[in-house]
């Protein structure tokens, strides 16, 4: 019999949701974002530290017994919706998520519970690391990752205390200052990119080749999963935002959200946003069960919420009129990481082709 997924919040969620926003909104409201994004480094002091150890979210996904918080990944996309509303710059999906799934399926599947790879998650679960996996951001699920001294186009490298290697006879964890970052411009400039070399002869080595690809799809699975969560919240606040605004704006006279049109338009993102939640929460609870239909409903949930995430912000950005093509108003950070989002952990094409597979389908023309 086929378990219907839970689509529903639980109080623990609800609460969970309440301290990460308070936090952003104390910490890192989008004026704070904006002052920092064209500094060297947009990651705003403590907030991290804030997030990831006084609230404990960088252990959710970790066993507590290996030092963590013991929680599932309903709870990590929790975070990362309330991360999206407010496209806070930390290195939570890179650290928290990948990282943390990789090195979790090198622990369970035999390098034991006191190896480098157990103490090396030990450090990430508390806070204390943020540890990187040294693929592309656009790398999916499927994709074959290639292992070579010098990997582009690498997410949060910049913040990164140790470095997740792949290579052809392994992963390696390779400490950050044995590595040659160079940053690059990225679109989003909450999510800094940056180009990772290291030596062959760098790091430790954690696990053999085989091992190591099914670490690296994992961490990349429960990547994609749950970055659909953090579309889901970018969609919502861009949705929530522009209601906010042609309520109050008036033009003839009258709110312009009251112009029919406008009205479709908002009610068109409406629906798409409850599809988005629907895709997004089943992703989440596919990832925690541990069912062998995640990866489908992951392939689902990112070829879906990564459109409506892009076209809840592009309404967001016309419907703000002149102010939202202006730098001051924040619709431009939920753009550029919307579209950024929409080519990470693979494209919504690539996902459609997943589908495809998956359900033994003819691929999509």
């Amino acid at each position: 019999m086929t378990r219907s997924p839970n689509l529903l919040y639980s109080d623990t969620e609800d609460d969970l949701r309440a301290a990460v926003r308070a936090l952003l909104a104390d910490r890192a409201g989008h004026r704070a974002v904006l002052d920092r994004v064209e500094s060297d480094s947009p990651y705003l002091p403590g907030v991290w530290t804030s997030l990831a150890t006084d609230i404990g979210a960088a252990g959710l996904l970790v066993p507590e017994k290996l030092g963590g918080q013991g929680a599932s990944h309903r709870e990590a996309a929790v975070v990362l919706e309330e991360l999206g509303r407010a496209v806070t710059p930390v290195p939570y999906l890179t650290s928290a998520v990948v990282a943390v799934e990789a090195l979790l399926a090198l622990v369970e599947d035999g390098a034991g519970e006191s190896g480098p790879a157990a103490e090396l998650l030990a450090g990430v679960a508390s806070g204390r690391t943020v540890a990187v996996l040294a693929v592309p951001l656009s790398a999916g699920p499927g994709a074959e990752t290639r292992p070579g001294s010098t990997v582009t186009g690498v997410a949060d490298a910049v913040a990164a205390d140790v470095f997740l290697v792949p290579r052809a006879d392994g992963l390696y964890a390779v400490p950050a200052g044995e590595a040659v970052v160079e940053p690059r411009t990225p679109l989003d400039l909450t999510r800094p990119l940056a180009a990772v070399t290291t030596g062959e002869g760098s790091g430790t080595r954690l696990a053999g080749a085989d091992a190591a690809r099914a670490a690296v799809r994992r961490g990349l699975l429960a990547g994609a999963g749950l970055l659909a969560s953090e579309q889901l919240g970018i969609a919502e606040w861009c949705l929530e935002e522009t209601v906010r605004h042609t309520r109050e704006r008036h033009q003839f006279n009258r709110p312009v959200g009251s112009f029919q049109s406008l009205k479709h338009r908002m009610a068109q993102l409406w629906l798409d946003l409850v599809g988005a939640r629907a895709a997004a929460r089943a992703a989440a609870d596919a990832l925690a069960v541990g069912g062998p239909d995640a990866p489908l409903t992951v392939a689902v949930a990112q070829a879906y919420c990564s459109k409506v995430a892009v076209r809840a912000a592009e309404e967001c950005v016309q419907l703000h009129g002149g102010l939202g093509m202006t730098w001051e108003h924040p619709a431009h950070l939920a753009l550029k990481r919307a579209k950024s989002d929409q080519i990470a952990l693979g494209s919504a094409g690539a996902h459609q082709d997943a589908i495809a597979v998956l359900m033994d389908l003819p691929a999509p023309a």
